[in-house]
């Protein structure tokens, strides 16, 4: 009976370890998005056009979470696109893609450059669904299920919730069976949550999700330069989160936006071991450049500054 007591002790101290870090970590995205929105008083940010994810990855076998508004789904614009790529290689290392040098340059494009036109041609390739004239209902039936195997997969891993991933990045809209897919109102467009995003990105970073070298394979794609010229305001490696933060600090990131959103998620490491997860969504505000660099900055010192006070004190 002690014994169980015990284990029981254990457990709950534990939980309750997790449970205080999850809950500084949303104290601190919610101060974040607070302090934001009243430094930019001139773009009346509106409380739900934001939402924030944090991972703190330092301990790996405890991670600590927390968000603001991290539950809520959004139109997450390119951010998707990670979401295909980790797809994409899933079903290369189940044997159930064929790989090819094709391939690699879609692969490459839709997450280094961020084209639109490679994201459709791999969607196409991972879901054998390509676009077309629109189909009899029985075989648009047949086509939308091909169309939904990214959510499929997605659902059957668990913890990627509220999300639907089966729409292209569309410059000027879709046409054809795709137009028919989306709805008439655009409700099956494509949606995110900053958790669910955050929760991939840090099993990528972590090597789980896939094989090592597939994870490292996605790593490099994701990688941002930090030391190169920038070539404009939406450069990935000089703006939105990275543009925040210290020159040491390594990222990793995929960004998306649109004239309405300016979205997020990196994946940085930085001195003394500092290892986290960022995900910064905004809506409403796709041409506001300087919201997702102030969230960042704000998150990245108070990382920093929670790391410093929980370090053990040495007596000289």
């Amino acid at each position: 009976m002690r014994h169980r007591i015990g284990f029981v002790l254990i457990v709950y101290l534990l939980f309750a370890s997790t449970a205080r870090g999850a809950g500084e970590l949303d104290a601190l995205a919610a101060q974040a998005a607070t302090e934001t929105r009243e430094q930019f008083k001139d773009e009346a940010i509106k409380p739900d056009d934001l939402a924030i994810s944090v991972i703190d990855l330092r301990e790996a076998e405890q991670l600590r979470t927390g968000s603001y508004r991290g539950d809520q789904p959004m139109f997450p614009a390119s951010v998707v696109k990670l979401f295909y790529l980790a797809y994409a290689e899933r079903l290369l290392e189940d044997g159930k893609l064929t790989d090819s040098e094709e391939l690699q340059r879609g692969l490459r494009d839709m997450i280094v450059e961020s084209s639109n036109d490679a994201t459709s041609f791999i969607l196409d390739t991972i879901t054998d669904a390509s676009n077309g004239s629109v189909l009899p209902p029985a075989e648009m039936e047949q086509w939308s299920a091909k169309r939904n195997a990214v959510n499929r997969y997605f659902a059957s891993l668990g913890g990627y919730d509220k999300i639907n991933v089966n729409q292209k990045a569309y410059c000027e809209g879709p046409y054809g069976r795709e137009r028919i897919f989306i709805g008439p109102k655009f409700e099956n467009r494509n949606k995110l949550t900053t958790d669910a995003t955050a929760k991939l990105l840090g099993e990528i970073a972590q090597r789980r999700f896939v094989s090592a070298a597939r994870s490292d394979a996605m790593m490099k794609l994701l990688s941002r330069d930090r030391t190169a010229k920038s070539d404009g305001a939406d450069d990935q490696a000089h703006g939105f989160i990275a543009g925040a933060l210290p020159p040491e600090v390594k990222v990793w990131s995929k960004a998306g936006w649109t004239s309405t959103a300016r979205h997020d998620a990196a994946y940085i490491e930085g001195p003394d071991g500092l290892r986290a997860v960022l995900v910064i969504f905004t809506t409403g505000h796709g041409q506001a450049r300087k919201i997702i660099p102030n969230l960042a900055q704000r998150l990245y010192q108070a990382l920093v500054t929670k790391a410093s006070s929980s370090s053990p004190q040495t007596s000289k």
